[in-house]
């Protein structure tokens, strides 16, 4: 039950909240959804090849209007400047990445100007989900509250989703002692308050202690 709009993976499946790393929201750039993270220039007509940061790829036929912003991550002497609107001409999966050809972008030189950028849309552009499914970029920052005892007990901050533990995407939650592993499990949710950042799991007796640091 998660969807991103980055890096590209399998839905988790439907018995499960549905995570979608979608649209993973980029640290201090709340504003933008990431779809993609230009590489190099690709051919000599300024096209340029791009990592997938999305669950949609195909919704780039569907987008003509795009921004390039920094990657807050990147040491890259050219992805400094503020945001740009670019105007998508043509797009094609190429080995796991996608191609990307701006308007006014027409020689290898000008591609070039534009590798460690990210292309990304307004947070309210961004592909709605299905009912069970919630972006992973709005659980993080979330507090994790236990309800299954007699009295709430708070976990801790939801800082990641890790999607490839396995069948189940695992809750990454900073507690009091340190970092705690907590299976995403429609089983266990009761409440998603993504407004309030807030997310409620009943969760089985000595689950926080048998997943806290330290343990085998």
């Amino acid at each position: 039950m998660t969807a991103q709009e980055k890096p590209a993976q399998p839905k988790a499946a439907l018995t499960e909240p549905a995570l979608t790393e979608q649209d993973k929201l980029p640290p201090q750039a709340e504003d933008w959804v990431w779809l993609a993270r230009i590489r190099r220039p690709q051919g000599r007509k300024g096209e340029v090849f791009a990592d997938i940061l999305t669950d949609f790829p195909e919704k780039f036929a569907e987008r003509r209007r795009l921004w390039l912003v920094a990657d807050p991550e990147s040491t890259h002497s050219k992805a400094s400047a503020g945001p740009s609107e670019v105007e998508l001409r043509a797009h094609w999966l190429h080995k796991g990445g996608v191609v990307l050809h701006f308007a006014g972008v027409d020689s290898i030189s000008a591609a070039e100007l534009l590798a460690g950028k990210i292309v990304a849309i307004p947070l309210a552009e961004r592909a709605p989900l299905a009912e069970d499914e919630v972006y992973i970029g709005d659980l993080i920052g979330c507090t994790l509250v236990d309800v299954g005892g007699a009295a709430p007990v708070i976990v801790g901050q939801i800082e990641e989703v890790d999607r490839a533990a396995g069948p189940v995407s695992l809750l990454v939650v900073r507690g009091v002692a340190g970092e705690v592993l907590i299976p995403f499990a429609k089983s266990y949710l009761r409440t998603l308050d993504l407004a309030g950042k807030r997310v409620e799991m009943a969760l089985p007796e000595g689950l926080t202690d048998l997943n806290a640091p330290g343990k085998p």
